[in-house]
C-alpha cells in the first residue's frame, strides 16, 4: 500500500507478481492499493510505468484503488511502502486482525511522485531487491 497507488505500491505489485511467476510461484494473489482514493480508477503514474517498461515488466492493466478495511479478512499478508502506511493500517487492523502487516523493504520506500524520473528507477530497484525476499520467504 501507499498513497495514491499510482506510483511504489503498483511497482510493487507488477515487480511481486513477476517474481514469483519467475520462481514458479502460483498460488499467491499480489494487489495494491492506496490509502487515499485520490486517483481511483487511474492508470499508474506515465513515471512508473516507463522505469517498469525499461526494465521489462508491463504495468499497462494498473488501475488505483483505496485500501477497504474489509480486505484485512481475505489477505494473508498486508504491505506497506512506508511507515506512515505502516502506522496506518496498524490504526485500522487495531484489535480485530490477525493479519501480519509489514513493510515492503527493509527501509521506507520513498515517494518519487515529485521528483525526477530517475526517483521512479531508483523506488524501483529498492522494489526489486525487497521482492527477492518475499519471494524467499512466501516459497513453500
Amino acid at each position: 500500500m501507499c498513497t495514491g497507488n499510482i506510483c511504489r505500491s503498483p511497482i510493487g505489485e507488477v515487480v511481486l507478481r513477476a517474481k514469483l511467476a519467475e520462481a514458479g510461484i502460483d498460488d499467491v494473489v499480489v494487489t495494491s492499493s492506496g490509502t487515499g482514493g485520490w486517483h481511483s480508477g487511474d492508470p499508474m503514474d506515465s513515471r512508473a510505468a516507463a522505469a517498469l517498461h525499461r526494465r521489462g515488466y508491463d504495468g499497462h492493466s494498473h488501475r488505483a484503488r483505496e485500501f477497504d478495511r474489509a480486505w484485512f479478512d481475505s489477505r494473508d499478508l498486508v504491505l506497506a511502502m512506508d511507515t506512515g502506511h505502516l502506522d496506518a493500517l496498524t490504526r485500522q487492523a487495531r484489535g480485530s486482525v490477525d493479519v501480519p502487516i509489514s513493510l515492503f523493504a527493509d527501509t521506507d520506500v520513498p515517494d518519487p511522485y515529485y521528483g525526477s524520473d530517475a526517483g521512479f528507477d531508483e523506488v524501483l530497484t529498492q522494489i526489486e531487491t525487497a521482492a527477492d525476499h518475499w519471494i524467499t520467504y512466501l516459497r513453500p
